[in-house]
């Protein structure tokens, strides 16, 4: 544990503001990985289960002792990025630790547990070949201030080995995103961005929209955390994205400045999803982009008239529920004139919600259209006693009864 605990201390006196400790001893350990990022002179530890993820802060002083704690016996590989380097902890299967690092500007070095160089050279960490060489929309030397700051490039725009997952990731979104773009002609977009946290994704939308695809772009970015918004606000202001801006406010009601073309809302809870669906069906958008999380309201409700083994277990339950709760939203999409799809995307944080709504308006609904999808929706709702908020909140509960 005190070589652990001196590895950690190097990685922090070299400046890294995020570590992750990930690949977990046992998969049926508590946590799946451990984020420990440097944030106004202490350090806030993410601890991420399947669901859930818990915080604490711990002290610059304690936190090479905390990090060794929560790593020894439970985790095996541990990834800290500063400015001048990569550096990482792999533990073997009997415990034992070592310690690499990989500066930037030299060849690869090995330090022992008092920082001083061993003979044996760093191998370069796998990576897929195949990956680097696909031709990415945000590619490797391109100057994206955002990813530099969330530690997916360095500096000088190369991606960095442990967050090139991430990388991938982000990619992937923005390609959803392009395949609709790129063949629609549009030079310009008003967006809207519910939920948008800590606004990373935001930022490179707001690039990509800009700098690579060359549209006249307004795009507001929504919140209820004021302290978030605020420094979204100033990074905003940073990076010269003077056409994008940061707002307080609900999902439910809020009134947009201007006709909207495109609706992104990623992790918006339970039916914050569906009051942010319902905004972009009245404001007529062209494009949606809905990422769900958390959906409780139809696992609260289902009672099957017939088909109660659906509801019998609970982790079956739980998931046909969620699913439910999504192809309801899509058939209701189908219905108000978007062809809609869902598209597997794997979540930023890796958590199990990995799926996509993509809807794209297309012209009137054909009536056939509308009476199938209206009528699984019903057989759903008859079946399962659902009440989805969606389905209310565009009045077609009202027309059933």
């Amino acid at each position: 544990m005190q070589e652990l605990e001196q590895y950690f201390d190097l990685i922090i006196k070299d400046g890294a503001d995020k570590i992750i400790i990930s690949k977990p001893v046992k998969k049926s350990g508590e946590f799946r990985k451990i984020v420990v990022e440097h944030k106004a002179g202490k350090y806030q530890i993410a601890k991420y289960t399947e669901k859930q993820v818990f915080h604490e802060n711990i002290s610059e002083e304690d936190i090479a002792s905390r990090c060794a704690v929560i790593t020894g016996g439970f985790f095996r590989q541990v990834n800290g990025v500063s400015g001048q380097a990569e550096h990482i902890i792999l533990v073997s299967k009997d415990g034992k630790a070592s310690y690499k690092v990989k500066r930037r500007a030299n060849d690869p070095v090995k330090l022992s547990a008092e920082g001083a160089a061993c003979d044996i050279p760093l191998k370069e960490q796998d990576t897929d070949s195949h990956n680097r060489k696909k031709n990415y929309i945000l590619q490797e030397g391109m100057k994206i201030e955002p990813l530099t700051d969330m530690g997916v490039f360095t500096p000088e725009g190369k991606v960095v080995n442990s967050m090139y997952d991430k990388y991938k990731q982000i990619n992937r979104f923005i390609e959803i995103l392009d395949d609709e773009i790129s063949k629609s002609g549009i030079t310009g977009l008003n967006v809207i961005d519910f939920g948008c946290g800590k606004s990373y994704l935001t930022f490179v939308v707001y690039f990509y929209l800009t700098q690579i695809k060359k549209i006249d772009v307004n795009m507001i970015g929504l919140d209820l955390k004021e302290d978030v918004i605020k420094k979204c606000n100033a990074a905003a202001s940073k990076y010269g994205y003077d056409r994008l801006k940061f707002e307080l406010g609900d999902i439910n009601g809020f009134k947009a400045p201007f006709d909207v073309d495109m609706v992104i809302t990623l992790h918006a809870c339970d039916t914050a999803t569906d009051f942010a669906l319902y905004n972009a069906i009245m404001w007529n958008a062209k494009m949606i982009f809905s990422v769900p999380c958390c959906q409780h309201e139809l696992n609260k409700q289902i009672k099957p008239q017939n088909l109660e083994i659906l509801s019998r277990y609970g982790i079956i339950k739980e998931r046909f529920s969620a699913l439910a709760t999504d192809a309801i939203r899509c058939n209701l999409l189908e219905c108000r004139g978007y062809k809609t799809q869902i598209l597997e995307f794997i979540d930023f944080d890796h958590t199990p919600k990995n799926l996509m709504i993509r809807a794209v308006k297309r012209g009137a609904t054909p009536s056939s259209v509308i009476k199938r999808a209206r009528g699984e929706i019903e057989t759903m709702i008859d079946e399962f006693g659902f009440e989805p908020t969606l389905y209310k909140l565009l009045g077609y509960d009202k027309e059933k009864n």
